[in-house]
């Protein structure tokens, strides 16, 4: 419980600087979103009064009085109403409504793809490190090939065989906007979606697996030298026994945190794949929002993010008291 607890309250403390953090850094930035609303409202043409740019300000978050101790304290009040302030993009759509719009479509697709090649590379990993010398041992060089190469170069790659000279699927979007589909949770609407996604879904896998492979291939190889392991196979212990239970419960341990790092920035989504592919996520969100000064936006996004982090890190931190009890002992 000791253990538990200790995890508990540092994550406590780390979420209360990652919401100072979030309510200080728009402040210190440059520009001020009233005037490129305002500006904005200019270039189409229609009138801008001084009760205008009052409402405005206080719309977006930008007309609060008093000093900086007690906007920090609207600013904590406000986050536990969920209100995180109106976007300059979608004006007058809340910044909440924003990010509900685009974060299932991150999750569906950065979430499910690196749970996959992360389960993918360990388990690979664990028979290559097993099998030393075989066929599965040497492809490891061919799948961190994958991941030396650009990101971003992989991805038009992969745009250019399979949408233009093979053309199976479609190089951009969410889903078929153009066949009346209607979005929610019919088998029309998921089918599309999983057709438009199989390809940037298909990037992030190739572009990771790699990593997880090989370096559970080499832990494996480390733990299987380990004196317990060589005691549970004098003592007759079957193979498949001591592979899964005493060798790759223990090599697993290093990957589980960067898996909860790689997991944490789920929300923040893959900017690159989601630009390449049109795909309507966080990180084509945040890429808008950074090229408009939404900076109520950016701060919806950043905090969601820092959230997802802290929760992925102390999810793992929790489990790594139950995979390992030499963490609890050692709290």
């Amino acid at each position: 419980m000791r253990f538990y607890l200790q995890k508990i309250g540092f994550y406590v403390v780390a979420l209360w600087a990652a919401l100072t953090l979030n309510f200080l850094i728009p402040r210190l930035m440059p520009g001020n979103p009233v005037d490129i609303l305002i500006a904005k409202m200019g270039a189409a043409g229609q009138p801008v009064t001084p009760q205008t740019r009052q409402a405005l300000a206080i719309a977006l978050g930008q007309g609060g009085s008093g000093n900086w101790l007690q906007q920090y304290g609207a600013y904590l009040a406000n986050l536990a109403h969920g209100n995180l302030g109106v976007s300059v993009v979608d004006f007058p759509e809340s910044v909440t409504t924003v990010i509900g719009q685009a974060l299932p479509w991150t999750i569906a697709l950065i979430g499910l793809s690196t749970i996959i090649s992360f389960l993918l590379g360990i388990g690979l990993g664990t028979f290559a490190g097993w099998r030393r010398g075989s066929w599965l041992d040497n492809l490891i060089p061919v799948t961190t090939m994958f991941q030396a190469v650009p990101y971003f170069w992989l991805a038009l790659i992969l745009v250019l065989v399979l949408t233009r000279v093979v053309a199976l699927f479609p190089y951009a979007g969410g889903y078929n906007v153009n066949a009346g589909i209607v979005p929610g949770f019919s088998l029309q609407f998921l089918g599309s979606v999983l057709y438009y996604g199989f390809l940037p879904a298909l990037t992030i896998v190739l572009s990771s697996i790699g990593g997880w492979m090989l370096g559970m291939r080499n832990m494996m190889v480390a733990t299987l030298s380990e004196d317990y392991i060589v005691t549970a196979e004098a003592k007759g212990l079957k193979p498949r026994r001591v592979r899964m239970t005493y060798a790759a419960r223990n090599a697993v341990l290093p990957s589980l945190s960067g898996f909860a790092i790689s997991l944490g920035f789920v929300v923040a989504g893959s900017i690159v794949t989601e630009q390449v592919f049109s795909y309507p996520g966080i990180g084509q969100l945040l890429w808008t929002a950074v090229s408009n000064d939404d900076y109520a936006l950016m701060q919806g996004i950043f905090l969601v993010i820092s959230l997802s982090v802290l929760a992925a890190n102390l999810l793992v931190d929790l489990l790594y008291g139950l995979i390992d009890p030499r963490t609890r002992a050692r709290a």
